[in-house]
Parts: structure tokens; C-alpha cells; sequence
């Protein structure tokens, strides 16, 4: 009966039982930084940007992300357990980024590299988040690698079963939302060649907005909660906190629409 459906046994590490364990979730989430990297480059070139504005740029937005997914997870997903073990905050290799908080740091992040230069705010994020959107990618895969943040028990033949965790056939929510970041990401790159690099201001950012966080509201009705208080929520977390964000995307839209 098991033979149907996939058989999800792969270890964290990629060599385990070294003195230094390397995690794949540590190598997808360096990747992310790295592809996102060699895309915006690409862009800078087109634009006849200097190289030195993207590497501040890389700075400013790798900062942002990891302090930003890390507290988000803390405060929204486990404050008190972090209160009670405050050490464990920088422990980041064991996992605990939250996507709504790294959302939250790089729009605070992006607002003071605009402050150190002459560029726009909607100049900046309608480029970044293309990127974000494959970086998302990335570290979805790096959950799966981690056999983390995982769906119901189900019976579709693409059911993963995560012997980490138990025996039981379960949706592959990190796999439904790695393949809807990748077409988002397909779709913005499309859209900003398409527009010759001068995509309508704020009009990218916004339908990445909407687009990524309603993904992520629609699989979360099949993702098992994170935490234990979820259980008892008709909508988790992570859904509450992806309204606001496509509320602002909608509005932006509708705004360069109007425009």
C-alpha cells in the first residue's frame, strides 16, 4: 500500500554525522541569496546600473531577510518559548524563519537603501520582488529537506510520506509552494522584459503581493499548523498575516490601474 505513495526519508545534513554538519536548508538558502544575485544583475546591466549600488543592495536585503524571518517566527510563532530560552534566537541553522516576517524586514530594509540613494522605493521592491519570489523557492525546498512545515494526511499519489515524522501519506505543501513561487517568479521576470525594464511603478510589487501571499493563504487549508495554538483557529497564522499583505496589494493595483 505504501509503494503509491513517495517515501520521504532524506536526512538534513548533506553529510551526516560530520563535526560540522552542512544542512541543506543552510546551502538552498545561500542559493537563493546567489541566483536572486546573478537575476538582478542581469536587470542592473540592462538598466546600465553600477555593480557596487547591487552589492549594497545584496547587503541591505540579507540582513533584512534573516532578522526579519527570525523575529517574525518569534514573535508570531513562539515567543514564549524564546522568552524561556533566549539563546536559542541565533541558533538560525535549526530552522525557525518566518515568511511573513522576512516580508516585513526587507520592506523596512529596502526603506533605508532608498534613503541612502537616489532611487525610488517602488524603483527598488518592483525589482526585488522577483527575486524574492524565486528565493522563495529555494527555501521551500529547504523545508522539504527538512521534512518541516508539511500538509494533512491525504490520499493523492503525490503524497509524501515523512518518516521523520510518522508514517502517514501527507500533502507536500513545500513542494505546492515552491512550484507557485516559481511561476510568480516566471511571471514577474516576463513582465518586467516585457515592459522593456520600466514596468509601471509599484505595479509589480503589488501583484506580487497579491499573488504570493493568496498562494499561501490557499495551502495553508491543507498544511498542518506549526504550533499548537493553531489547532483551535478556523484560520492559522499564517493566513491572518497574509490578508494585510494582498489588502496592500490590491490597492497598489487598482492605483496603477487607475494611473
Amino acid at each position: 500500500m505504501l509503494l503509491q505513495y513517495i517515501v520521504w526519508n532524506v536526512s538534513p545534513e548533506i553529510f551526516p554525522g560530520t563535526v560540522i554538519p552542512v544542512r541543506w536548508y543552510g546551502v538552498l538558502f545561500a542559493a537563493a541569496f546567489f541566483f536572486g544575485y546573478l537575476v538582478m544583475l542581469r536587470i542592473f546591466k540592462h538598466e546600465k546600473l553600477p555593480v557596487s549600488l547591487l552589492d549594497k543592495l545584496s547587503m541591505y536585503m540579507l540582513i533584512a531577510t534573516v532578522i526579519g524571518a527570525r523575529l517574525g517566527h518569534i514573535i508570531f510563532y513562539e515567543l514564549d518559548y524564546y522568552l524561556t530560552y533566549p539563546v536559542e534566537i541565533l541558533k538560525v541553522w535549526n530552522g525557525g524563519l518566518a515568511s511573513h516576517g522576512a516580508a516585513i524586514g526587507i520592506l523596512v530594509g529596502l526603506w533605508l537603501f532608498t534613503r541612502k540613494t537616489k532611487k525610488t522605493y517602488f524603483w527598488v521592491i518592483d525589482r526585488i520582488v522577483i527575486v524574492v519570489a524565486l528565493g522563495g523557492v529555494f527555501i521551500r525546498l529547504g523545508n522539504l529537506m527538512n521534512s518541516e512545515i508539511f500538509g494533512d494526511i491525504t490520499n493523492v499519489p503525490w503524497a509524501f510520506i515523512f518518516t521523520h515524522y510518522d508514517d502517514e501519506p501527507r500533502h507536500p505543501t513545500q513542494l505546492y509552494e515552491a512550484l507557485s513561487y516559481l511561476a510568480i517568479f516566471g511571471l514577474l521576470y516576463w513582465i518586467y522584459w516585457r515592459n522593456d525594464g520600466k514596468p509601471r511603478p509599484g505595479f509589480i510589487f503589488g501583484l506580487f503581493l497579491i499573488l504570493l501571499f493568496s498562494a499561501r493563504f490557499l495551502i495553508e487549508f491543507v498544511k498542518v499548523p506549526q504550533v499548537a495554538f493553531e489547532t483551535t483557529m478556523t484560520l492559522n497564522m499564517g493566513q491572518w498575516l497574509s490578508l494585510p499583505f494582498i489588502a496592500v496589494g490590491l490597492v497598489i493595483v487598482l492605483m496603477k490601474k487607475r494611473e
